[in-house]
């Protein structure tokens, strides 16, 4: 969920029909921008490449702004593709996608108002003092309006754009279409395990009263840690679309970049210690990623936990299976490494002798940090930018079909986002105390 400063509204488009012609727009609007990129490559006398013509700047702005504006299913699986590294996407694609994390306009407050009534009954204004009708954030399902409530409570108040619960199906099969389009992923590629999954997920993500108990459960596992904050969950105000939570006083993640090293340091180390716990103690993981979705408390020195929509519950054997990755990574033992990366997913039997090596060359660079006892500096290291360069090598090797589990995917996005957001803050942290205590 993104602080929103900008003006822009657009309505959400709550029609299946207006939802399809707007991706079967997209989907032509590619093509077309193909063919004519490829007819100018042609008059150059150079032979077309399919994928240069179809990822260009031209389709990156026209699939940023439809997604963006019909929000939704379409919008969040943009986001949850986004942070991949090659392994499914290519990544031209994947960097057109990541806009989608800040780029969410708002509904009118007429097509608000008509929610609220729906949800409230259209004398719910006299229950508050005051109600900002203008959001404070935006994403891909809802959006945050500032309340005050009778008695004086400041309150956040999350509302869900219409039609997103109902079009959820509809937009994935659409956009299953899109997918399909020759040159964004490689021929004989199966999708349709992960786009299932991300099915699954959206539609717990659009339940807001699954998101409550999430909110809750969070609440009771980090009730005894105070580098945590969270909101309180207002349930009298709550319904399926609409979440009502005390509002949390904290700034933006974008707020830390010029803060001093140590209090960069902490709140990072406070993050990535909350994966492990998540994924080896909760078994309860908040999968999304998205800055937006942390805040800093500085009366407190605490992270802010924002938005409990994407929550994955991890299976005991998968928990399991990713120690054993752990373990053989930390222990540099390649054969090992090899043997768990099978276990989790990210390849398999199938896959190529070539495809592995690189697959799990992609796992070495990224296991090194914790390697070492002393702190790593996530901002000079040029971690991702290593990172990116194995994917873009990965993504060379078009014969690559396989497609890990979702659950692997989306654990493998949640710690790539963490490393993304200590490079952003330029942290220094002692990565490998922290993960000896969930060996």
């Amino acid at each position: 969920m993104r602080n929103d400063r900008s003006d822009r509204e657009f309505p959400v488009p709550a029609g299946g029909l207006g939802r399809l012609l707007r991706i079967g727009g997209m989907t032509s609007g590619i093509l077309g921008g193909a063919v004519s990129q490829g007819v100018r490559q042609m008059a150059r006398g150079t032979r077309p490449n399919l994928q240069q013509t179809l990822l260009t700047p031209g389709t990156a702005r026209r699939v940023t702004q439809d997604l963006g504006r019909m929000r939704g299913a379409a919008m969040k699986l943009g986001q949850m593709l986004s942070i991949d590294s090659g392994i499914v996407l290519p990544p031209e694609m994947t960097s057109i996608l990541s806009a989608l994390q800040s780029d969410a306009p708002h509904m009118p407050p007429r097509q608000l108002r008509t929610v609220l009534d729906q949800e409230w009954g259209k004398g719910w204004r006299g229950g508050f003092n005051r109600f900002d009708v203008r959001p404070f954030a935006s994403a891909s399902i809802g959006q945050v309006h500032r309340a005050q409530s009778r008695n004086g409570h400041e309150m956040a108040i999350k509302v869900q754009y219409p039609g997103v619960r109902a079009s959820i199906d509809s937009d994935i099969n659409n956009l299953a279409m899109l997918l399909r389009v020759p040159g964004v992923v490689p021929r004989g590629t199966d999708l349709a395990p992960l786009l299932e999954k991300a099915r699954q997920q959206l539609h717990q993500e659009a339940d807001y009263a699954a998101e409550a108990r999430n909110l809750n459960s969070f609440r009771s596992l980090l009730s005894e840690n105070s580098a945590f904050r969270l909101p309180d969950l207002h349930p009298d105000r709550s319904t399926p679309r609409i979440l009502a939570m005390s509002f949390v006083r904290s700034q933006p993640v974008d707020a830390l970049m010029n803060a001093p090293q140590d209090r960069r340091d902490g709140f990072v180390r406070h993050l990535i210690d909350l994966v492990l716990k998540e994924l080896f103690v909760f078994r309860l993981m908040q999968t999304d990623p998205n800055l937006a979705n942390y805040g800093y408390c500085p009366e407190h020195d605490a992270v802010v936990l924002l938005d409990f929509g994407a929550v994955m519950e991890i299976r005991p054997d998968l928990a399991r299976d990713f120690r054993r990755l752990l373990n053989a990574g930390l222990e540099n033992n390649p054969v090992e490494t090899r043997a768990a990366m099978e276990r989790t997913g990210y390849f398999n039997a199938q896959t190529s002798p070539r495809h592995q090596a690189i697959i799990q060359t992609m796992f070495e660079t990224a296991m090194a940090p914790l390697r070492q006892s002393d702190p790593f500096d996530f901002g000079t290291a040029g971690l991702p930018e290593r990172l990116r360069d194995i994917g873009m090598a990965l993504e060379a090797e078009r014969d690559l079909t396989h497609v890990p589990p979702a659950e692997t995917l989306f654990l493998h996005r949640k710690i790539g986002g963490i490393y993304l957001l200590a490079t952003k803050l330029r942290a220094r942290v002692a990565l490998r105390p922290i993960v000896e205590r969930y060996r």
